[in-house]
């Protein structure tokens, strides 16, 4: 049994997924041969995506964002340096 990661197209009004050649060299199947395919599918997740794309259409002052990071920064190195 071999597990693979293959990216899903678009064949007319079906979908496909591509085998690659070394899963077909190590299965030693060739075209025409039958197959039995069991899936297990997950979706890919992008961690960047999940992050960010939650943020999309998010409005905010990047100036005003910056300038509230730096006073938060500079506060934090005020208490470090009260200890």
């Amino acid at each position: 049994m071999i597990e693979l990661k293959s990216k899903l197209k678009r064949w007319g009004n079906s979908f496909g997924i591509v085998v690659p050649q070394k899963a077909v060299k190590d299965e030693k199947i060739k075209e025409g041969d039958e197959v039995r395919v069991l899936i297990n599918i997950k979706k890919e997740s992008n961690a960047l995506t999940e992050v960010f794309g939650v943020l999309k259409g998010w409005e905010i002052d990047t100036q005003k964002f910056k300038n509230e990071m730096r006073k938060e920064e500079e506060e934090a190195s005020k208490r470090k340096w009260r200890r």
